[in-house]
C-alpha cells in the first residue's frame, strides 16, 4: 500500500503517565523488557507501517524518557497529565497534516505487532469511518474498559464507572485507535471532565465521532498481543512472551538453543548460524556471536563480540572481544577492553582486563592480566599476574611473541618481556627482560639465553604450563 493510494499515517504514542501500579521510582515506559524500554517495542511495531511521523507524548520524567526514544521519533511534552484525550490534543498541536489516519498506540503495550496495527488501519480505511477501535475478548477482562457497539456508535466505559450490566460485557478496549485526522481534531474540542478522574478521556472522543461519522471495532486475532503492562507481574509475563519470540527467531535462523527455559537473549543480540547456546546462558546488550560457536553453559556476555568458531564456557564477558577459534573458561572474567586474538586461550579462573592477547597465545589458568599487550604464541604459566597498579597510577605490561612465564610469576609494570624470553617459576620481574633471555629469581635476573631462543614461535598445539 503506497502513500500515493492512501492519505498518510501519523502515529501518536502515549508515554506520559507515571504508572502508579508499578510501585516504582521510574516512569512505567522506562522499564525494560529483554533489554529494551517497553515503549520502544510499540514504536518498532509502528515503524513497520512506514508512517509519516511518530510523535511520542512524554510527561512524567520526560527528560529520561526522551533519552531512550529512537531518533526518528518526535517527543512532545504534556506538562500536566490531564488524561489520554489531553495527551492526543497536545500531540496534534504539532501535527500540520490536515488529512490522513491518526494511529494512537499505548506505550505500555509492548507485545502489539506491526501486522495487527496494519490490519487496524486497513479496517479503518475500508470501513470509511471516523474512528476504529482495537478490541479483544480476554479470558479475564477485569480492569479493562468495556466496549459497547450500537449502530455505528462505539462507547467505551471504564470499569470503575461501568454498571453491573456493562461489566458483564466481554469485549474490552486495548487503547489502540485509528482516527480520521479531521474527525478526531473536532471531537477533542468537545471533551469534558465529567468522570471519576476529572480527566479528558480519549474514549469519549470515540463516542462523539461515532455519533457524527460512525465508528467501528476491529477484533484482535492474537490474544497474546493484548497483554498490557500495568504492574510488575504483567511486566514479567510480557518479558516471558518476548523472550520466547526472540529465542524462536534465533532458532528458526539456524541457532541451536539447548534449553530455552533457562536461556535469556536480549532483543539487540546477533548470533550466527550453527552456534550452540547451552543452558543458563545470558546474552545481553550489543553482544554479537559468530557462526559455529559454543556459548555456555552458565555464561553471561554483555556488549561482547565473539568470533566464528569460538567457545566460551561458564564465563562472564563485559565489553570484550573474543577472536575466531578462541577458547574461554571455565570460570573466566573478561573485563572491558579485553581483546583475544584468533585461536587464543584464556582458561580456568582467570581475569583479563584492558588487555590484548595475541594470536595463538595462552593464559591457561589462575592468572590476572590487566593493562597488558601479549604478542602471538606466548604462554603464561598458572598464577601469572601483572601488577599494573601501584596505588596511584596504572601502567602497562608488554609481553613479546613466543614469550613464556613459569608458574606463579609476578610482572611489575611498567615492564617489557621481549620476544622469546623465558621467566622461571616463582620469578618477580621488575625490570625489562631482553628478547631471547632466561630470567629467574626475586627480583628476576637474566642468567643465560632462553631455552626458546632461535626456535619458532610456539604453535597452538604445544604444551602449556
Amino acid at each position: 500500500m503506497s502513500r500515493g493510494e492512501n492519505p498518510p499515517i501519523v502515529a501518536v504514542v502515549l508515554a506520559a503517565g507515571k504508572g502508579t501500579r508499578m510501585k516504582s521510582n521510574r516512569a512505567k515506559v522506562l522499564h525494560t523488557l529483554c533489554g529494551a524500554p517497553m515503549v520502544n517495542y510499540a514504536i518498532e511495531a509502528i515503524r513497520s507501517l512506514n508512517p509519516e511521523r511518530i510523535v511520542v507524548v512524554v510527561g512524567h520524567q520526560a527528560d529520561e524518557v526522551r533519552t531512550i526514544l529512537p531518533p526518528d521519533t518526535e517527543p512532545v511534552l504534556q506538562e500536566e497529565q490531564l488524561g489520554t484525550g489531553d495527551a492526543v490534543r497536545v500531540a496534534l498541536e504539532g501535527i500540520e497534516e490536515e488529512d490522513g489516519v491518526l494511529l494512537v498506540v499505548n506505550g505500555d503495550g509492548p507485545l502489539i505487532s506491526g501486522r495487527t496495527l496494519g490490519e487496524l488501519v486497513e479496517r479503518h480505511r475500508t470501513a470509511d469511518v471516523g474512528a476504529t477501535v482495537l478490541v479483544a475478548e480476554p479470558p479475564d477482562p477485569t480492569g479493562l474498559g468495556r466496549v459497547i457497539e450500537d449502530a455505528g456508535v462505539v462507547r467505551i466505559v471504564e470499569e470503575r464507572e461501568a454498571t453491573d450490566e456493562e461489566r458483564e460485557v466481554r469485549q474490552v478496549n486495548l487503547g489502540l485507535y485509528a482516527f480520521g485526522l479531521p474527525q478526531v481534531r473536532e471531537a477533542l474540542k468537545h471533551l469534558g471532565t465529567n468522570n471519576s478522574q476529572g480527566e479528558l478521556y480519549l474514549t469519549d472522543a470515540v463516542e462523539i465521532i461515532g455519533r457524527r461519522s460512525r465508528a467501528v471495532t476491529y477484533r484482535l486475532k492474537d490474544l497474546e498481543e493484548a497483554n498490557l503492562v500495568n504492574d510488575r507481574a504483567q511486566l514479567a509475563r510480557a518479558e516471558e512472551i518476548l523472550r520466547r519470540r526472540i529465542l524462536d527467531a534465533h532458532m528458526r535462523a539456524g541457532v541451536t538453543v539447548r534449553d530455552p527455559v533457562s536461556t535469556h537473549i536480549e532483543a539487540s543480540v546477533e548470533i550466527g548460524r550453527d552456534t550452540v547456546i547451552l543452558p543458563g546462558t545470558f546474552l545481553r546488550g550489543e553482544t554479537k556471536v559468530g557462526a559455529d560457536c559454543i556459548i555456555g553453559p552458565s555464561t553471561d556476555l554483555l556488549d561482547t563480540v565473539v568470533g566464528d568458531g569460538a567457545q566460551v564456557e561458564h564465563s562472564v564477558g563485559r565489553g570484550a572481544g573474543v577472536g575466531a577459534g578462541a577458547n574461554v573458561g571455565p570460570f573466566t572474567y573478561l573485563r572491558p577492553g579485553t581483546i583475544l586474538g584468533t585461536d587464543s586461550k584464556v582458561g580456568a579462573y582467570c581475569e583479563v582486563k584492558n588487555t590484548t592477547v595475541g594470536e595463538g597465545s595462552k593464559v591457561p589458568h589462575l592468572s590476572y592480566v590487566g593493562d597488558a599487550e601479549i604478542g602471538a604464541g606466548a604462554n603464561l604459566g598458572a598464577g601469572t599476574i601483572t601488577a599494573n597498579y601501584d596505588g596511584a597510577k596504572k601502567s602497562r605490561t608488554r609481553i613479546g611473541d613466543g614469550a613464556f612465564t613459569g608458574v606463579n610469576t609476578s610482572l611489575i609494570a611498567p615492564l617489557t618481556i621481549g620476544d622469546g624470553a623465558y621467566l622461571g617459576a616463582g620469578s618477580v620481574a621488575n625490570k625489562d627482560i631482553p628478547a631471547g633471555k632466561l630470567a629467574v629469581g626475586m627480583p628476576a635476573r637474566v642468567i643465560r639465553d632462553s631455552p626458546g631462543k632461535d626456535k619458532r614461535t610456539p604453535s597452538q598445539n604445544e604444551t602449556e604450563v
